[in-house]
């Protein structure tokens, strides 16, 4: 009898820690950089995902209980809002700038559109302590948590014990917002050979590498630096980018160089929303780049493009929506983790 409950007892504990480290691998899409997110100090699983995935809808991560991640940051915009230039936050509040879209995070270094945060397993710290947006505090966050059953329960998933923590909170956030990335446009297609651009948007990308390429770097679309692109200064916002976080007068003006990817859904565009459609986008680098002292060098010359030429780069840019990840059931509202916790 004594041997049979030990035989029962350690093939319990195999089976909880083989269900405590099933580990995910992070896909690394052929011929693209190696991420810089080191996954060895927050390794993959799936309930920690699983975890992050329900924080990241919960609007429990507020003040008031209003406003979630996902509040602006809307699968179905590539992770950002559409309805307005600026973020909306907490009683109604506008925020200062228009939200970044979320994608292939496990490539970048420095987060927000002025870099103020250098690491993504904090970063979901600025939107929660943000008066304008969140307007809570981490620690009120884990005391919500520690006072639900739901989260003791997939916290006990993903840890093997109900300890709930910032840390905890945060990596969980972290390993949700690493699966979200974007590689199965028609553009990743083409580069696989699996399929051709057609004439226009072939004329498009020869005109988009000439152009664009040298801040929209190829493939995530992005150089992740920042820079100042020429927009005139907001009179109202007064926002001059990363400036604001190194006080250095050379990074007066300067954003962060966001995706291209998915595009066509994550309009307006700019830091402060100011461009409705991309035909205002291509119209400003012909038209209305403001020279100042930090004005980028791609953009001390003028670029000269016609109109149609500016439709042909509007069609190549369309080859960058990416449907599988717009509509990817694994990234929306996490109704089965609730309601199995529930259960």
């Amino acid at each position: 009898m004594q041997k049979k409950i030990i035989i029962i007892f350690c093939i319990s504990i195999f089976l909880l820690a083989f269900h405590y480290t099933e580990n995910v691998t992070f896909f690394v899409p052929k011929n693209w950089p190696q991420p810089v997110y080191d996954f060895t100090k927050n390794p993959l699983t799936k309930n920690k995902i699983e975890l992050g995935r329900a924080l990241f809808y919960d609007p429990l991560l507020s003040r008031n209980n209003t406003i979630s991640c996902a509040s602006c940051h809307s699968q179905y915009s590539a992770f950002t809002h559409s309805d307005h230039a600026l973020s909306h936050g907490i009683d109604d509040s506008i925020g200062n700038r228009n939200s970044l879209a979320l994608m292939n995070l496990a490539w970048q270094k420095l987060f927000m559109w002025d870099g103020a945060v250098n690491h993504l397993d904090v970063q979901a710290l600025a939107p929660i302590h943000n008066k304008l947006e969140m307007d809570e505090n981490i620690a009120n966050v884990v005391t919500k948590l520690q006072n639900l059953k739901l989260y003791k329960f997939l916290f006990y998933k993903a840890y093997n014990d109900s300890n709930i923590t910032g840390e905890r909170t945060l990596k969980a956030l972290s390993q949700f917002m690493l699966t979200l990335v974007s590689s199965n446009s028609k553009y990743d297609s083409v580069m696989r050979k699996q399929t051709q651009f057609t004439k226009q948007e072939g004329n498009g990308y020869t005109l988009f590498k000439k152009n664009c390429a040298s801040c929209h770097t190829e493939p995530l679309f992005t150089n992740n630096q920042f820079m100042n692109n020429g927009l005139p200064l907001d009179s109202a916002l007064n926002d001059y980018g990363r400036y604001t976080v190194t006080k250095n007068a050379n990074d007066s003006l300067k954003f962060k160089v966001p995706t291209l990817r998915n595009i066509e859904f994550s309009h307006p565009y700019m830091h402060d929303g100011r461009f409705k459609k991309l035909s205002h986008v291509l119209n400003h680098y012909t038209k209305g780049v403001v020279k100042n002292k930090t004005l980028g060098i791609e953009l001390q010359n003028e670029v000269n493009l016609s109109s149609n030429e500016k439709v042909d780069i509007i069609a190549f840019l369309l080859t960058l929506s990416d449907k599988k990840f717009l509509f990817n059931p694994e990234f929306s509202y996490p109704k089965n983790s609730f309601q199995t916790a529930k259960d």
